[in-house]
């Protein structure tokens, strides 16, 4: 009676240990059913943490910030950018060098003009500005133009008095503060520039014989939309968690001084680099800010960002991006602060 049970044993565990080898030679490891359970468990206890999370007053103001400053400078960037690329498709780069003076001293301001009627992005302003510096235009004219294009042109300043409605000061301001800054930069060059900063590298721009205009159009427009549009995202979610996570203790730090909030939003449009159609409903949204500091967002940012100095950088020469974005920052920050003390 004793052998019989062992051998039922005996055989009970020969058949365990069978159906443990079929898993594993089936490929199924021995502790398949915890892993099953795990893997049911797991993703749907974090999706409902995240979920729970995310209904959090904090993230609702989040998506709330991100959302409207998004939706808000979608238009404006469209249009920016479709402009931008007709111009750059139907207009040739010799009519920007048949316009200007002979005279440096006055191509500078007449460039810097030029750029309140002819809309053009920050990105695209650099490949524009290296063109006309291979067609002859001086190259103080095409810094002129490079900082006054994405910083005045009609896009812009309508989207500022949109992000900014019933204050047409601030309007003002920016116009005066942009192409102040753009001037002084151009004659800043012109005093102070030296030939061997400056390595321009000859890239195609425009229009080129036998090509299909409406092609480079579209080619033009949907790489500016698509790349400042991602731009735009970044810079809309960067001031929605600037917004919600911040401490008050520490905005009340910068914003309590006003040369610290100026010093903070400047620094703040370089690391951000949110396209020149978008910036002013940023800036809006820095609510905890004075109108002096926020003037300085906006002059800055079209004319030194991150993205900028790496295409001033590969287009002229590493030598001239350091120099001239450096300086630019400095001017801009002077500008904004007298205009914006004076109009503010």
């Amino acid at each position: 009676m004793q052998r019989s049970e062992e051998r039922v044993g005996e055989a009970e565990s020969a058949d365990a240990d069978g159906a443990a080898g079929d898993d594993a030679a089936a490929g199924w490891p021995r502790h398949w059913p915890l892993l099953l359970l795990g893997a049911a468990v797991v993703p749907g206890t974090v999706l409902y943490l995240g979920g729970q999370w995310m209904e959090t007053p904090a993230m609702q103001a989040w998506r709330t910030v991100c959302l409207a400053v998004t939706v808000q400078a979608l238009p404006f960037l469209l249009l920016g950018t479709a402009l931008s690329g007709a111009i750059n498709a139907f207009v040739p780069a010799a009519v920007f060098s048949r316009a200007l003076p002979s005279r440096p001293v006055l191509a500078v301001p007449v460039a810097g003009v030029a750029g309140v009627v002819l809309p053009g992005c920050e990105c695209a302003s650099v490949p524009v500005a290296n063109r006309l510096i291979g067609r002859g235009v001086t190259p103080a004219a095409a810094f002129a133009f490079l900082l006054s294009a994405p910083a005045i042109n009609p896009v812009v300043l309508t989207a500022t008095a949109v992000a900014f409605p019933g204050q047409p000061a601030m309007v003002a301001a920016r116009l005066l503060a942009s192409l102040g800054t753009a001037l002084a930069m151009g004659w800043l060059w012109l005093w102070l520039g030296r030939a061997e900063w400056l390595r321009p590298v000859v890239r195609h721009s425009g229009h080129q014989t036998g090509g299909s205009r409406w092609q480079e159009f579209r080619t033009g427009f949907q790489h500016d939309f698509l790349h400042a549009g991602g731009f735009l995202v970044v810079g809309a979610m960067a001031a929605a968690t600037f917004n919600v996570a911040v401490p008050r203790s520490v905005l009340d730090a910068f914003s309590g001084s006003p040369w610290l909030s100026v010093l903070f939003l400047a620094g703040l449009a370089i690391v951000l680099a949110v396209c020149s159609e978008a910036d002013a409903f940023v800036a809006a949204s820095l609510t905890g800010f004075s109108p002096v500091a926020r003037l300085a967002f906006m002059v800055v940012g079209p004319m030194v960002d991150m993205k900028l100095i790496a295409l001033q950088a590969g287009t002229f020469g590493r030598a001239f991006a350091v120099r001239f974005s450096a300086a630019t920052v400095v001017v801009a920050v002077v500008f904004s602060a007298l205009i914006g003390g004076a109009l503010l």
